[in-house]
């Protein structure tokens, strides 16, 4: 979802194809996401294989897109080589606590 979010933000338009190259992974990898994804009512394919969020969604597209960004920012600003960082905020948004999440932002804009 974050990669749809993502691309979509970037292009306007996202196909399944878009995706996987985004994420370096193969199509039927992403087919088979982007169908349980479809089931689980958080995006919808036009007739055209076009790529839509749904609002639900979309919601939890930004929420997982804001972790991502917030950690790999904290772990450039600690000295980590970007692209280490981008790939271990991309492990960390997924199995952080909401609780946890909203108490690291929380301490890092006292911090500011």
């Amino acid at each position: 979802m974050e990669a749809i979010l993502v691309l979509h933000k970037k292009t306007g338009m996202v196909r399944s194809v878009d995706v996987a190259r985004h994420m370096e992974v193969s199509k039927p990898s992403v087919c088979h996401a982007v169908a349980t994804l479809r089931d689980g009512g958080f995006l919808t394919m036009d007739s055209d294989y076009f790529l839509h969020l749904t609002d639900v969604g979309r919601e939890v597209a930004e929420q997982i897109y804001e972790k991502h960004r917030f950690f790999t920012e904290r772990l450039i600003a600690a000295g980590v080589d970007p692209e280490t960082a981008e790939k271990d905020a991309c492990r960390i948004e997924h199995v952080i606590s909401d609780e946890s999440f909203e108490r690291l932002k929380a301490a890092a804009k006292t911090e500011s």
